[in-house]
């Protein structure tokens, strides 16, 4: 895979003006992009732009047997792809490691959303493949992801099914309303970039040079109700006592204004649905 271009002397310089607080898209250090969320015309497709960046998430569904060891749980498979549309430096049909670390930081954020519940159907379970497309990296894709995928597990439906002893019978939109899958927790990320310099306050959402420039990132995920469910921290600089906790409280605040954007976003796609949806 080609490297990415190393930084410019003026963009390395750029540190500088974070200093004063100054960023290249003029937002405040702890303020982060707006998401912007398109469903498509099936349940389980979101679209989520924060900024340049973008992310297409796609959910489907099917019932299989359960493996033998897990006879009473359902099966989540979590897929991500990074194309040269992403950015230059990825390759078509390589693995990356950013393509890596986006998987297990998605499985890490999704599956803490208890997303895997037991969809046991007689013998049979429900196993949901989640697949990410990381359609432009601007800065910040994991949270981008996270989100993405978050919103189209909340927006999925499968089919309603009812058992009679041996006999399984699916029951089409049609006939019955589609119901959603069981996900008592919705879990944000938010990523944190850190600067060596004790003078430069660490950024919300960070920009790709802010990230390229950055000496660490830090990854919480967390939800509407102040739970934190994971903390992952890259990169050495070291980090104050203090820095975390603060980070937490930023966290929730935030968490809180984008559970009002995606349930706000949810109830009026639903709304203009020629289907019943639960």
């Amino acid at each position: 895979m080609p490297r990415p271009p190393s930084p410019s002397i003026p963009e390395k310089e750029f540190v500088y003006a974070l200093k004063q607080s100054l960023r290249l898209d003029g937002r405040a250090m702890l303020e982060m992009r707006p998401p912007t969320l398109h469903f498509g015309p099936e349940l389980g497709w979101v679209e989520c732009t924060m900024g340049k960046t973008r992310v297409l998430a796609q959910v489907d569904g099917k019932m299989v047997r359960p493996p033998p060891e897990r006879p009473l749980e359902g099966m989540l498979t979590i897929h991500s792809e990074l194309s040269p549309m992403t950015a230059n430096e990825y390759e078509p049909g390589r693995p990356s490691d950013q393509e890596a670390t986006l998987t297990r930081m998605l499985d890490k954020v999704l599956r803490r959303s208890d997303a895997g519940e037991p969809w046991l159907v007689g013998r049979q379970v429900w196993h949901i493949r989640l697949t990410i497309h990381v359609l432009a990296d601007a800065g910040n894709m994991v949270d981008c992801a996270c989100l993405a995928g978050i919103v189209a597990l909340k927006h999925f439906r499968r089919p309603e099914v009812e058992v009679e002893g041996e006999e399984v019978t699916v029951h089409p939109p049609s006939e019955r309303a589609p119901v959603p899958l069981s996900m008592p927790h919705t879990l944000f990320a938010f990523t944190f970039a850190f600067y060596p310099d004790p003078e430069t306050p660490p950024l919300l959402d960070p920009l790709r040079l802010e990230e390229t420039l950055s000496e660490g990132l830090l990854t919480i995920a967390l939800n509407a109700q102040r739970e934190l469910c994971m903390v992952q921290k890259a990169g050495g600089t070291p980090l104050a006592p203090d820095e975390v906790p603060r980070v937490m409280g930023v966290g929730v605040a935030r968490a809180k204004e984008l559970d009002k954007i995606v349930e706000a976003r949810l109830a009026e796609d639903w709304k203009g649905r020629n289907v019943e949806v639960r």
